[in-house]
């Protein structure tokens, strides 16, 4: 007849251990600053379609970004069903070409409408 084999005790209690997290050391080094890339820090002037949504003055690439979604936001123009999606009003159906865009699709239409 063929028996079962028992796991030793100390074996199976060891195999259900995790191994505990490593004592982070005691001094930490502070990491410097990350300055942010000079391309993303660049004024861009916006086009005149774009403009009519966050104004004319010439803005850095994320700034424009933040510009748009606090426009979007106000609006309440982002889809109910899926957030992800933009459902475009007027003024950025000029920029976006469609009626409805997702978020990633909308940032690389902005950056079409940039200088």
């Amino acid at each position: 007849m063929a028996t079962a084999k028992k796991v030793p005790a100390k074996k199976a209690a060891a195999a259900e251990k995790v191994p505990a997290k490593k004592a982070a050391p005691a001094a930490k080094k502070v990491a410097a600053k990350r300055t942010p890339n000079a391309a993303f820090m660049k004024a861009l002037t916006p086009s005149p379609a774009l403009a009519a949504v966050i104004g004319a003055e010439p803005l850095p690439r994320t700034e424009v970004t933040k510009k748009v979604w606090e426009y979007i936001k106000k609006h309440n123009l982002q889809d109910a069903a899926n957030r992800r999606n933009i459902n475009a009003d007027d003024k950025l159906k000029v920029i976006f070409k469609k009626a409805q865009v997702s978020m990633f699709e909308m940032t690389k239409l902005i950056s079409d409408q940039l200088k």
